[in-house]
């Protein structure tokens, strides 16, 4: 199975401005995608999560222009030109979304270039307003996160929760960030696998079901329906929810005190749990996220679940280092034997947060 890897681009993103533009960026910044360990679908609904930065991260290279023309190129979605007050499809409603949240004024010019995987539910929309806030704002970054979740749930319109804009920019290497979102508190958690001789494997299915962005949405009003209601007033399908909801928060409190009491069993027994509810409960998994947790668990692995949004998307493996080749190739299997397109995977470590360059 293919394994992504996380190179780093800044020489790259900065040649690449030169051949787009014909001459230097002005700055520069990167902003990586996540992964969250545990605690899904509870953002919004002021509970708690448990992400790490990935090594994988969105370059972006700006410049200001003396006009109020903006144009931007990315390496993905070829090349967009207009001004700041348009609002377009697509990729580049992520940039000018997050030059307005900021507070951007002028025209500018714009390349951007990503080792996330995009689409996966490893945040790389996140990664991309991060990385272009960051390399046009001088504010301190604590200062951005609020623009950036606004950029992304306002001015584009994803119902997130501001998770994915907050790890990646307040996340440190060799720590998972535990967010409260009732109360706004930030605990950086230790996360060291490697010293039980235990990875994180992520596995991206390549599945982008359609009915993905619907299904969100109808997720997050659902469970908000049944969080307001009263428990004998609820019906089978919002009792599943709110149940989500409530065990999943209790899921993350326990994992954190596993991480602290070096219970790594434990650990991925929490997983495993979490996506079971997920699957059950929630019901935002998929056939291709489901084979991915069952074929790692019966080949080795100490737990697995999805992770994101669901639908498609990624599932994140925890297992022994050496159990890594084995893990793969049965899944590789299992995706063959059903005759879907192979997925890929990546090394997550806890890595660093946004920079500017």
């Amino acid at each position: 199975m293919q394994l992504i890897p996380g190179e780093d681009l800044t020489a790259h993103v900065r040649g690449a401005f030169v051949a787009a533009f014909g001459h230097l960026p002005e700055a520069m910044a990167k902003a990586p995608g996540r992964v969250n360990l545990i605690g899904e679908h509870t953002d919004y609904h002021g509970g708690l999560c448990l992400p790490i930065a990935l090594p994988h991260a969105t370059w972006a290279a700006v410049r200001g222009r003396d006009d109020t023309a903006v144009r931007l190129v990315s390496t993905w979605g070829g090349e967009w030109h207009g001004t700041l007050a348009e609002r377009p499809e697509g990729w580049a409603s992520y940039i000018l979304g997050a030059l307005r949240a900021t507070g951007h004024r002028g025209g500018l010019e714009v390349l951007v270039d990503s080792t996330v995987p995009v689409g996966a539910g490893l945040s790389s929309s996140a990664a991309l307003i991060c990385a272009v806030a960051l390399a046009t704002s001088s504010a301190p970054v604590e200062e951005l996160v609020a623009p950036c979740v606004r950029a992304e749930s306002e001015e584009v319109g994803a119902p997130t929760g501001g998770l994915d804009q907050t790890v990646a920019l307040l996340g440190a290497a060799g720590h998972a960030l535990l967010l409260d979102f009732a109360s706004a508190a930030r605990q950086q958690v230790p996360w060291e696998p490697g010293r039980a001789g235990l990875e994180l494997l992520v596995v991206d299915t390549r599945t982008r079901h359609e009915h993905a962005a619907g299904g969100y949405a109808d997720r997050r009003r659902e469970s908000e329906e049944a969080l307001a209601a009263e428990a004998d007033e609820l019906s089978p399908l919002h009792r599943r929810r709110r149940r989500h909801v409530v065990s999943e928060n209790a899921r993350v409190s326990a994992l954190v005190a596993a991480l602290h009491g070096g219970d790594w069993p434990r650990v991925g027994a929490l997983m495993t749990a979490s996506h079971e509810s997920l699957r059950h409960d929630f019901e935002v998994s998929c056939a291709e996220l489901d084979a991915v947790v069952d074929t790692a668990l019966a080949h080795g692995a100490l737990g697995a679940r999805m992770t994101g949004g669901g639908f498609g998307g990624c599932a994140i493996v925890l297992s022994p280092v050496g159990m890594r080749d084995t893990v793969l190739t049965e899944i590789s299997s299992a995706y063959a034997a059903r005759g879907w397109p192979q997925p890929a995977a990546l090394l997550a470590t806890a890595s660093a947060p946004a920079t500017r360059l």
